[in-house]
Formats: C-alpha cells, structure tokens, sequence
C-alpha cells in the first residue's frame, strides 16, 4: 500500500465514493486529494485533502473528505492518507491543520484536539457552521500543530499487510444473453438476425 497524489483520472471516482460516503466535496478539485493505493492491484482503497481557505490575516488549512471504503477499513488506510495531508499542508508553511468532524475521538490518535468554536479562526468557524447543518450538531473543531502529528505503530503494521475484506469489494457482475434481448434457447449463433 502507498498514498499518492490524485490524478485527473481519479476524479469521476473519487465523486463517486465522496457521494455514496455523504463526505464534504465542497470546493471540489480533484488535485487536492491524495489516493491510498494497492501497489500490488493498483486498487484505490481510500482518500482526503487539504482545503486552504484564503483570509486577510493569512491562509489556514483545514483537512477534509477523507473517506476509506468499507472493505479497506480498520487496515491503517485512513491513517496514512491523515498522515500525508498533514505532511503536505507542513510542507506547504501550514503550522496549523484544522479539521471539522464528528469523529474527533479518530483524529486524536494523531494529536488533533479539540477547539472551543469562538477560539476558532472566524473562516474555520463558518465552516464549522455550515457542516453542523449538513451532518448534525456533533461536529467539533480539532486542530494539530502539523510538526506534532503522531502515528501510532499498530496503523504502521496494519498497512503494510493491508488487503480488502472478502466478499465485501465490487464485484463484477456476469452478463448473460438475456441482458442483450438475446433468447439463448432459441439463437443459432451469437449475433443472429434472424434472416
């Protein structure tokens, strides 16, 4: 497993797991996602981004739409795509990550912690309004001093094995002759015209 940047082609996948997943695709832009990848299926398992929000008194980033599909879970997925976007927002001058969830207890593994909303930028508060709207009154802020993130080792070990959970992927569904209005009982051949 590793974690990449998100490609163009990524992106009609990404919207699509973003939707079933019901996570923020607010300001969407593809380029902003990175992608968990199986190196050996080149499987997508999971993903996140960095969304920097522009202000007068300087730019914040917040960390936002990660999601891992149900198969991947419990592997060490999600941890790795929260370690590279905080590795990225440092690399990018960000002291401060913020993230806006209603599973703060997750991201506190790493270091976030919870913010009082008034001690919350005013940019960050907003936000934080509008997904109480959208999700429910349990988001809270968090944030992480980028420098401090810590990935506990058990996530380390899970995504070096990491693999889907069987029987619980896509599977692909086999098509018949039927499926093309086609009546295999009485067809001479394949594309029978009937002439």
């Amino acid at each position: 497993m590793y974690v990449r940047d998100a490609k163009n082609r990524d992106e009609v996948w990404l919207l699509d797991h973003i939707e079933a997943m019901g996570l923020d695709d607010a300001a969407f832009r593809s380029r902003d996602y990175v992608i968990a990848v199986d190196e050996e299926t080149n499987e997508r398992a999971g993903f996140g981004r960095i969304r920097v929000h522009k202000t007068d008194d300087g730019d914040l980033c917040e960390l936002t739409g990660v999601g891992v599909l149900e198969e991947w879970r419990g592997q060490g997925v999600g941890a790795h795509v929260v370690e590279r976007l905080v590795h990225e927002a440092g690399d990018q001058g960000f002291e401060t990550v913020y993230a806006l969830t209603d599973g703060a207890e997750y991201l506190a593994q790493f270091g976030f912690e919870p913010v009082e909303t008034d001690a919350l930028p005013e940019k960050i508060r907003d936000r934080l309004a509008t997904k109480r709207d959208e999700v429910g009154e349990e988001v809270v802020g968090t944030a992480l001093d980028a420098a401090e993130f810590s990935m506990p080792p058990r996530f380390r070990e899970a995504f070096k094995n990491a693999a889907p959970a069987a029987g619980d992927g896509e599977s692909e569904v086999e098509e018949t002759a039927e499926d093309f209005g086609i009546d295999p009982d009485t067809a001479t051949y394949k594309y029978d015209t009937g002439r």
